[in-house]
């Protein structure tokens, strides 16, 4: 199938998201679209040879990005958030993810925290005067024992039910855990491990990471019209 979008509205005409399954920006995407019920095709790139159509519409060329049926192009994952879930019947999760507190907490995941994973995940790669284990112990004091104190008062960050916030930080909190799972659970943070668990357990991230072959334009999988309702 061509990976042109002048040819997609032909084929499906539906929001094309180009995507990578395992960056934890585009996951956010993928959720957020998944549990508006926003119908959308997806094109998983391979990070070495990205799609010239990609890079036609963003000289950037990092997913996500979303390529509405109308032209315009949302090269951000929180704008492509804000785009699925405004004027759905999730409208409460986006406004809940924009009180002060919430709108700190996404500013804290993207910039220091994802600073802090990177250089903890990937040491070799960064120019930051940290340590492995340094990195590890700022993100620990800096995010994740603020998030256990929140999380210690309610199910989710922002209140009993899941928001826009709980979708975009829980993929970072996911990666970080996943560099050392054994570390991670011997952590002093009950709230935070069952929070994730619960992120992670859902039809909606289930869902959201669905296999997808390379270079390929597809209709994404639908989730549950209740992706949160336990088992």
């Amino acid at each position: 199938m061509s990976t042109d979008p002048s040819t997609l509205a032909a084929v499906t005409d539906l929001p094309l998201l180009y995507t990578y399954r395992r960056c934890p920006y585009a996951m956010r995407a993928r959720m957020a679209l998944l549990w508006a019920q926003r119908p959308f095709a997806a094109l998983e790139i391979e990070l070495r040879h990205k799609p010239a159509a990609l890079l036609a519409i963003s000289p950037k060329a990092t997913v996500p990005v979303l390529h509405l049926s109308d032209g315009t192009v949302l090269e951000q994952s929180w704008d492509i958030m804000a785009w699925a879930l405004q004027g759905s019947e999730q409208e409460d999760a986006w406004q809940r993810a924009q009180e002060p507190t919430m709108l700190t907490l996404l500013q804290r995941n993207d910039g220091e925290f994802k600073r802090l994973l990177d250089a903890y995940k990937y040491p070799e790669r960064q120019q930051l005067p940290l340590g492995r284990e340094q990195a590890r112990h700022q993100a620990l004091e800096t995010t994740l024992m603020p998030l256990e104190v929140l999380l210690q008062h309610s199910r989710y960050l922002a209140g009993e039910q899941p928001s826009a916030t709980d979708l975009a930080l829980w993929p970072f909190v996911r990666q970080f855990a996943a560099v050392d799972p054994a570390w991670f659970e011997a952590q002093a943070l009950p709230a935070v491990q069952a929070w994730l668990q619960r992120g992670l357990s859902s039809a909606l991230f289930q869902t959201c990471m669905a296999k997808l072959p390379a270079h390929t334009v597809l209709a994404f999988p639908k989730a549950p019209p209740h992706p949160f309702d336990p088992p």
